[in-house]
């Protein structure tokens, strides 16, 4: 997969702002920037030496489109690795046309999505985990999954996983090398030394599958459930945790028919949480249907929030909140519950004790909190609860944490290899078969960085990207 063509595209948003980037990259690139600029120094660009500024006007045919920046970026000491130039223009779409159909009709082609990346891996300026982390990073909305994105793009993983394949890349070759001497029956390969490499490997690899459950949530967000009967306050929270009105309040019970959903970061990290239809006996079908969604989102909520009307526990007793406690923790026992007992400010400290030891007296697990969604009290000790169940530690020292799923089923796969030649090696297994496990698992990790490709693999990752990138 070969590009000798020059391609171009904004590399800005596009739409109307204050300015606008145009880039071309290619081998040609800067020759036919130079055919379409003019200087107000008279300069040639494709006589300028690189990373250097140049000011001047786009000319279409003695016309002039606009004034503008020229940055010159020569190969392979750019992105791409190839002759690069930016054009730094006014943000109007009708110049943002004009100049990239002038640079079409100069022998540019459109760039399809990430070829600029594309090529930045295919000329060696990036490998492919570091390419996949370009489009992790223009995505990141939080401060987690940009620090991870970060992380992976400077070869953080990369260079673990490189570092543990050249160790297990030369083993393999000497392993081979006694299969070229089977009948001298020499052992070149040191079986203890080999042991310990593959003991560190599996323990590197575990750590690195385990870290992708911390990743995922904090690529796409922790979805979180609010649940509960009709009016207890569950849109008045949600609205409550956005500080926007986000979702209908009404003292009419039911009023929320359908789930609403909004993001909040949190410490860094995103929360989805979910405004869902009351739970209660119902013969309204719009509302029935409703409250299926409320069960549906629960299913796929990671903690779930069972608010509670403090002042309805003070009248009518505990007993129907502990068998929907109890009903919740045995239809989902893996999943964090809290209790949340609204209007704090319409109960005495004395009752908010007897709930919270009632209530946990046979659930040691149970989170209880008090709160007011009305008038904003305990909202931030529940934020700072709902950040305890994200295990930040590994963020905060830097570790790697995986958040692609490509990645996390090749490190599956590469693991089960692994675990392959090592009992292979403890069986006394033949050294040519063991050497079948090791070249699986050297192309599982392979796979990972860009060592072992295809067009197809790269088509669908690059395939997401924006064009531009």
């Amino acid at each position: 997969m070969l590009y000798n063509d020059s391609i171009v595209a904004l590399a800005t948003p596009s739409g109307a702002g204050a300015i606008a980037i145009i880039r071309i990259s290619g081998e040609e690139a800067i020759a036919i920037g130079n055919s379409v600029f003019q200087s107000i120094k008279g300069k040639d660009l494709t006589k300028q030496k690189s990373h250097t500024l140049h000011l001047g006007h786009v000319i279409d045919n003695q016309k002039t489109l606009d004034e503008v920046l020229v940055s010159i970026f020569k190969g392979p000491h750019s992105y791409t690795g190839e002759n690069t130039i930016e054009i730094s223009c006014h943000g109007s779409t009708y110049i943002q046309q004009q100049i990239i159909q002038l640079l079409l009709r100069k022998g540019c082609r459109m760039a399809n999505p990430g070829e600029f990346t594309l090529r930045a891996f295919l000329n060696g300026k990036l490998d492919l985990s570091q390419a996949e982390a370009v489009a992790d990073l223009i995505s990141s909305d939080n401060e987690a999954s940009h620090q991870i994105a970060m992380q992976q793009m400077r070869g953080g993983f990369s260079n673990e996983i490189a570092k543990l394949r050249e160790e297990l890349l030369n083993f393999a070759s000497l392993i081979e090398l006694e299969l070229d001497f089977a009948e001298e029956d020499v052992a070149f390969a040191d079986r203890t030394q080999f042991h310990e490499l593959l003991n560190r490997i599996e323990f590197v690899l575990k750590r690195l599958i385990d870290s992708f459950a911390v990743g995922n949530v904090i690529k796409n967000g922790i979805p979180v459930a609010i649940v509960g009967e009709p009016n207890v306050g569950k849109s008045t929270l949600l609205n409550a945790l956005l500080n926007e009105e986000r979702a209908i309040v009404s003292e009419i019970a039911g009023t929320t028919r359908d789930t609403i959903e909004d993001e909040l970061v949190i410490g860094g990290i995103g929360f989805r949480f979910i405004d869902t239809a009351g739970i209660r006996e119902t013969e309204d079908v719009v509302e029935s249907i409703g409250i299926r969604k409320t069960f549906e989102k629960i299913e796929q909520a990671q903690v779930v929030l069972l608010l509670v009307d403090g002042y309805k526990l003070m009248v009518d007793g505990l007993q129907s909140i502990k068998i929907e406690i109890e009903k919740l923790k045995n239809q989902y026992p893996l999943k964090p519950l809290i209790v949340i007992i609204n209007k704090k400010d319409m109960i005495s400290d004395e009752m908010m004790s007897f709930f919270e030891k009632e209530l946990t007296t046979n659930n040691q697990q149970l989170t209880t909190l008090f709160i007011s969604a009305k008038q904003n009290l305990g909202v931030e000790e529940l934020k700072n609860q709902l950040l305890s169940f994200v295990n930040t530690g590994a963020l905060r020292n830097n570790e790697t944490i995986v958040t692609n799923t490509r990645h996390y089923d090749s490190l599956l796969k590469a693991l089960d290899e692994i675990q392959r030649v090592k009992y292979g090696l403890e069986t006394n297994l033949s050294s040519d078969l063991m050497a079948i496990d090791i070249k699986e698992a050297l192309y599982h990790f392979g796979m990972i960085t860009g060592q072992v490709t295809n067009d197809e693999l790269l088509g669908n990752i690059f395939a997401n990207f924006c064009i531009g990138k």
